[in-house]
C-alpha cells in the first residue's frame, strides 16, 4: 500500500490512515488541533501524539471555554503534568489562543467559518508528486499574520501551514498516496 513517505510507524501510520488531511470543521477539533500545533513547535509530530490523550484531559477535552478560564495556579498545575510538553509559554498559549478563538466564534459564528474563508471553503488540493511538501505558503502567511492580529501566539506561518495539512484545508496526501482521493485528490 502506497502512503506519505512520513508515515512510517506504527503512531503515524494511524494517523496518517485515519485523520490526517481529513477536512475538520467541528470548532472543538478545530482549537485542539490549534494547540497542538502549537505545542508540536520545535518538537516531532510523533511526539505530539504520543501525548495527544493525556492533551485531552489535562485541557479539558480542549474546550475553549473551560481553557479561556485557567488560572495561573492552573497553569502552574499544567507544568508539572508529564503527560504534556511542559513549556511555561506553550501552556500560557493554550490559554491566550482559547481566550482570541472565543472571540472569533462570537464575530464569526464559529472558527471553522474563520478559518476555512482562507481557502474559500474548498480543501486545497496540492497535487504532490515528490517530497517536495512547502514549510508555509502565501495563504498561511496570511492566516498567521490574521491571528496574531486577533491576539493569538504560537501560530506563525509553518505552524499554520501544518495546521492546514492536519485539518484538511489542504491536500499534501501524494498522489501516490492511497489516502489522497479519499480525502478529495482530483
Amino acid at each position: 500500500m502506497n502512503r506519505c513517505t512520513w508515515a512510517i510507524n506504527e503512531l503515524n501510520i494511524a494517523y496518517h490512515d485515519t485523520e490526517w488531511g481529513v477536512p475538520v470543521h467541528d470548532d472543538g477539533a478545530l482549537f485542539e488541533f490549534l494547540v497542538l500545533e502549537g505545542a508540536q513547535a520545535g518538537l516531532s509530530w510523533d511526539t505530539i501524539l504520543r501525548k495527544r490523550e493525556a492533551y485531552r484531559e489535562a485541557f479539558d477535552n480542549f474546550d475553549p471555554a473551560k481553557v479561556a478560564k485557567y488560572t495561573d495556579a492552573k497553569c502552574a498545575k499544567l507544568l508539572l503534568n508529564e503527560g504534556i510538553i511542559r513549556n511555561r509559554l506553550k501552556i500560557k498559549s493554550a490559554v491566550r489562543n482559547a481566550t482570541a478563538f472565543l472571540a472569533v466564534q462570537k464575530e464569526f459564528g464559529s472558527f471553522d467559518k474563520y478559518i476555512w474563508a482562507f481557502v474559500g471553503g474548498e480543501t486545497l488540493d496540492n497535487k504532490l508528486k515528490g517530497d517536495d511538501v512547502p514549510a508555509k505558503t502565501e495563504i498561511s502567511d496570511a492566516i498567521s499574520k490574521d491571528l496574531k492580529k486577533r491576539g493569538f501566539n504560537f501560530v506563525g506561518s509553518t505552524i499554520m501551514y501544518a495546521f492546514m495539512q492536519a485539518t484538511g484545508m489542504v491536500n499534501d496526501h501524494l498522489v501516490t498516496c492511497f489516502r489522497y482521493k479519499e480525502v478529495g485528490g482530483r
